[in-house]
């Protein structure tokens, strides 16, 4: 059986404030098109279909063109909410619609009832886990601790027990969104650290044949049966670099993957990050490849050049982010204050904020859970935002 894993669509999103809908568009259309021409028989969609939870209409509308699409060429598709979706909203009609083959996978409750599909070697069970965040959903799967990795293996009990009731020749995929450890980040995904601790390990996911994986936007093989597609188009410059693919995927007839292979999305204009003294950047002529690109200029000059930008846009018109890192000595004080908080968690900061003001005493064990609690109440209550819509 063949699948076309996908996610991370965030349908709605722009980059530095140019839209993307045309862009996002073609990749809908080029996903169709694969579909039709590989012989695909079911797309799985492993969440953050949209960037937020109330979506505007020109996103929606997108949604709605291509699910029509996809249920006229007949074929299946499992779709999961993610951590940037309203679970609500995306879910709703989700009886009617499976009725056209587009299985939306949004309750929690319903992570050990899979989407059964048959081919000529007998059944593939589908299970759909949506993004369950900890706090949220913990009292339901009886879990005591409210984290990732204790409700990610509540859910994939139930995935385990369903399967055991079923012929041992059953083979099974998992779509889950969350942040498996091995994966690769970027600057675009929204944090869904809880407790300090973002990551959950592959193994939370042993007994199924393949994991369609969504939430990190690089694509990548945590294992050879733990995928995560990545999204479709680059939604920051820390993602110039990555090749934006879906996953071409086939079950064989035993258990496990017979063949997987990377299908191109369509890129609608290249990244560039470029990087030095205003006066070098303009003149260099190896630049002349990213004259076209959308560019995120980072300027070197100890001090800040007049019109930075309207000289940038002369030689390089998409230039649509300009950071400023003066060259200075490592022992200079004025040294960028962003520099010394990069790769560094909320946490972090939070735990370094409390040793200088107590002259380098840092917190301690309880201190340190007090600062999880409050940051965790801060995401927990944004989530519960977006679930209601407020």
């Amino acid at each position: 059986m063949r699948f076309l894993h996908t996610s991370d669509w965030h349908l709605g999103r722009s980059f530095h404030r140019v839209s993307l809908l045309d862009a996002q568009a073609a990749f809908l259309d080029h996903l169709v098109a694969t579909v039709l021409e590989r012989e695909v028989d079911a797309v799985l969609v492993a969440g953050d279909v949209y960037d937020r939870a109330v979506p505007p209409l020109s996103a929606v509308e997108l949604f709605d063109t291509a699910l029509h699409r996809l249920a006229e060429a007949g074929v299946p598709t499992v779709m999961i909410s993610g951590n940037h979706d309203s679970a609500r909203r995306l879910g709703v009609g989700a009886g009617l619609i499976g009725r056209a083959g587009i299985h939306l996978r949004t309750d929690p409750a319903g992570v050990g009832t899979p989407v059964l599909l048959t081919d000529a070697h007998g059944d593939v069970a589908l299970y759909g886990l949506p993004y369950l965040e900890p706090a949220l959903v913990r009292e339901r799967f009886g879990v005591e601790k409210a984290g990732h990795e204790a409700v990610l293996g509540a859910a994939m009990d139930r995935v385990r027990a369903d399967l055991a009731e079923r012929s041992a020749s059953t083979r099974s995929v998992v779509l889950a969104h969350a942040f498996v450890a091995g994966g690769e980040p970027s600057d675009s995904e929204r944090d869904i650290t809880v407790g300090g601790v973002a990551a959950v390990p592959a193994a939370v996911f042993d007994g199924v044949d393949y994991v369609a994986l969504g939430h990190l936007h690089g694509s990548q093989a945590v294992t050879p049966r733990v995928r995560y597609s990545g999204s479709p188009l680059a939604y920051s410059f820390s993602e110039a670099e990555h090749r934006k693919t879906m996953w071409l995927i086939d079950l064989g007839p035993e258990r496990g993957i017979e063949a997987a292979e990377r299908i191109d999305c369509p890129v609608p204009r290249a990244l560039a990050r470029i990087r030095g003294r205003l006066d070098d950047l303009l003149a260099d002529p190896a630049l002349a490849r990213h004259e076209r690109s959308w560019v995120e200029a980072t300027l070197t000059d100890p001090l800040r050049p007049a019109e930075p930008m309207a000289r940038l846009a002369e030689r390089f018109p998409h230039t649509l982010s300009l950071v400023f890192e003066p060259e200075r000595t490592e022992g200079d004080p004025l040294a960028s204050y962003a520099q010394r908080l990069r790769d560094r968690s909320d946490q972090q900061i939070a735990e370094d904020f409390v040793a200088h003001v107590r002259g380098g005493a840092g917190p301690d064990g309880a201190e340190r859970t007090v600062l999880y609690g409050a940051f965790d109440d801060v995401r927990v209550d944004a989530a519960e935002r977006e679930v209601s819509g407020r």
